[in-house]
């Protein structure tokens, strides 16, 4: 059974941090390119940021570079989004998800390549 489980969500003031972590269970971490998405209500789900299987590239939404940093431990079977300068903005459900394709080089930044994925984290951020 594949799980995808997110943790670390919660409520930051203006300019504070909050570090997200995923999990991938029941296939080979490895294999993955992991990415993190978010859904504010009214809209679309995006992207945020995403890491290649092996690390090797790593991409970001505009609206976060210099601000996000994504990450993974492939021992630990894990990907973080660490977020710093948060804004109201950044309010959202955060989604992990995982995908395994050889078509897209580089992080997928779309929905469909990711095969896996979490049921969210809210994050929540006070102005």
């Amino acid at each position: 059974q594949v799980q995808v489980v997110e943790s670390g969500g919660g409520l930051a003031q203006t300019g504070g941090s909050l570090r997200l972590s995923c999990v991938l269970s029941g296939r080979p971490f490895i294999n993955y390119d992991m990415g993190w998405f978010r859904q504010a209500p009214g809209t679309a789900r995006a992207f945020v940021a995403g890491v290649t299987w092996n690390g090797g590239d790593t991409a970001y939404a505009d609206s976060v570079k210099g601000r996000f940093t994504v990450s993974r431990d492939n021992a630990k079977n894990t990907v973080y989004l660490q977020m710093n300068s948060l804004k109201p903005e950044d309010t959202a459900v955060y989604y992990c998800a995982a995908g395994r394709q050889y078509t897209i080089v580089g992080v997928p930044t779309t929905l469909s390549p990711y095969d896996y994925w979490g049921q969210g984290t809210q994050v929540t951020v006070s102005s």
